[in-house]
């Protein structure tokens, strides 16, 4: 038919072929578009809900919710929208890819570290399975700093440090990371983490040993200080305190009726809080608001027949308001302890101060006169009572504050341990090169004496300092700071992430398998992005579905 047409007929055909031709190819083309739009979607909903805490059946719930928008808004997309595949099993493999990928780019980043350290911490879930999660903190070679979570091993029989240390083998193993290169292990401080001839941390300090490495060992700097506050029992403070919440709290007419009653005066606060020893600021919470409320909490339990007679007795409202005052030191120093990427230099430093506000408080109180500026609560209550013998008590105070000044310096002996390698790293100006190993004198020498380098150190942060510093001329100094760089503070990581596994692993989802929670961990604490490009380049094929 081409052949029988001449001139300017063939050069139509010839454009109305083309033309055909194009219109076929992008009617593919824009199908295969259009599925991978949808399969992308698909997978970055399937993050949201990993990142929420969401059960896996959300997804036909949340397809639900925009299914119903779009028939307002724009009908003529239902098609569309329709594609992308929310269904509890497509949900969960989506989540399993993310997860995988977000563990290949921790895979490639690992081979990057020059050292690293492991925060390992273990808990139960809601059926009972005891779950340690490992995390790590690397430093590269550009002082780029990495925290993620290595791995949650599921151990389903005995936790002995031994079996604790075949889990973090296996996740190192996994991940191919090298022994030799890690810096550090810190641990709750439990047995059978931080035992001395069979704990978890002591196993891994010796195999990094065998390997030719060097590490150590810390116990968490918060927990530390949690127990450090425990040492200030005051039972006969606490007792009915908590007798007395509890009393409002448990019954739940009593509750009521207390608020009600805060209501009708006015009162600063709407309720008490309760005590829950396992939780790091309760203590400190629940003395507080009771210290606040106490004129009402009197006035209500006495109505109800239950009057507490410790809230008309001076000397123990005086023991009260100073153990409200020192718990709530005691809580700033907790939460200036708490938050990622912190460097163990400034956690050191913090309780290096909080010493050092021990000592000022304890001279403070035991003075003739003693001077209540730092301590509100007590200072209310010897005006109060001006007759009363409250005076007398502060040096009982400050005795108590002595005591618990040791048990600080006790607590953080392995900190102390290190304590001149965290002055070298945090200031390298300030330090006698006569104090340091000496394969780091001359280069230390050379930095002291760099006047840049100390205006430098003045203006940018540990991390950045050392980046900027000449890598041929301060080697040895700049391994240090990598080193020193790389080591966790704490397990803070590890409690919140459980915080985040009994979110998700909760009583009503028990069924929740061990593979997907560690997915979901993975996935809500990572700082990387899933590539979705790298997850999706092996499909031959875009089904919304698969």
């Amino acid at each position: 038919m081409y052949d029988n047409l001449t001139g300017e007929e063939r050069s139509k055909k010839l454009t109305q072929l083309e033309a055909s031709l194009i219109s076929q190819q992008q009617y593919f083309s824009r199908a295969r578009e259009s599925n991978e739009n949808s399969t992308k979607a698909s997978y970055e909903v399937a993050t949201l809900i990993a990142n929420h805490c969401k059960p896996f059946t959300e997804g036909e719930f949340v397809k639900g919710c925009v299914m119903t928008m779009v028939k307002k808004i724009c009908p003529e997309k239902q098609q569309e929208f329709a594609k992308v595949c929310l269904v509890r099993n497509t949900v969960a493999r989506r989540i399993e890819e993310v997860s995988s990928d977000i563990k290949r780019q921790l895979g490639v980043r690992g081979k990057e570290f020059e050292f690293f350290s492991l925060a390992c911490d273990e808990s139960t879930d809601a059926s009972d399975t005891a779950q340690l999660l490992i995390f790590l903190r690397g430093v590269d070679n550009e002082m780029n700093v990495t925290e993620e979570l290595l791995d949650l091993q599921s151990l389903k029989a005995q936790t002995k440090g031994t079996d604790l240390f075949s889990s973090v083998c296996a996740a190192m193993d996994d991940m191919k990371l090298p022994w030799k290169k890690i810096s550090g292990i810190i641990t709750d401080g439990a047995p059978s983490m931080a035992g001395e001839r069979s704990g978890l941390a002591t196993l891994i300090c010796n195999k990094v040993s065998e390997e030719g490495g060097q590490a150590v060992k810390l116990h968490c700097i918060i927990h530390q200080q949690v127990l450090c506050a425990k040492h200030l029992q005051y039972e006969h403070v606490m007792k009915p305190v908590i007798k007395a919440i509890n009393y409002i709290r448990s019954r739940a007419l009593f509750h009521r009726q207390f608020q009600q009653f805060l209501s009708e005066i006015h009162a600063e606060y709407g309720d008490v809080v309760y005590f829950t020893d396992v939780r790091w600021l309760s203590r400190g919470s629940a003395l507080s608001r009771f210290y606040s409320l106490r004129q009402q909490i009197s006035e209500f339990l006495a109505e109800k027949g239950q009057p507490m007679q410790e809230l008309s007795d001076p000397m123990w409202l005086a023991d009260l308001g100073f153990l409200v005052d020192i718990t709530k030191h005691l809580n700033v120093l907790n939460t200036s302890l708490q938050g990622p990427d912190a460097v163990i230099s400034q956690l050191y430093s913090h309780i290096k101060a909080f010493g050092t506000k021990l000592k000022l408080f304890e001279r403070h109180l035991s003075q003739t006169q003693p001077n209540t500026a730092h301590f509100s609560a007590l200072q209310e209550i010897m005006a109060r009572f001006p007759e009363s013998n409250v005076n007398a008590q502060t040096k009982r105070y400050a005795s108590d504050i002595k005591s618990l000044a040791e048990e600080f310096r006790q607590r953080f002996r392995d900190f102390t341990a290190i304590e001149k390698d965290i002055a070298l790293f945090s200031s390298p100006f300030s330090v006698d090169t006569d104090n340091v190993p000496d394969h780091l004198q001359l280069e230390l020498i050379e930095l002291q004496c760099d006047a840049e380098s100390r205006s430098r150190h003045q203006q940018l942060s540990l991390a950045n300092f050392y980046r900027q510093l000449d890598k041929g001329r301060f080697q040895e100094i700049r391994e240090f700071a990598k080193k020193m760089l790389s080591l966790f503070g704490s397990t803070y990581l590890c409690e919140k992430t459980f915080s985040v596994m009994n979110l998700n692993k909760s009583r009503v989802r028990t069924q929740l398998t061990d593979s997907h929670l560690r997915d979901i961990l993975r996935i809500n604490t990572s700082a990387f992005e899933p590539d979705l490009a790298v997850v999706l380049q092996y499909r031959s094929q875009y089904h919304p579905s698969h």
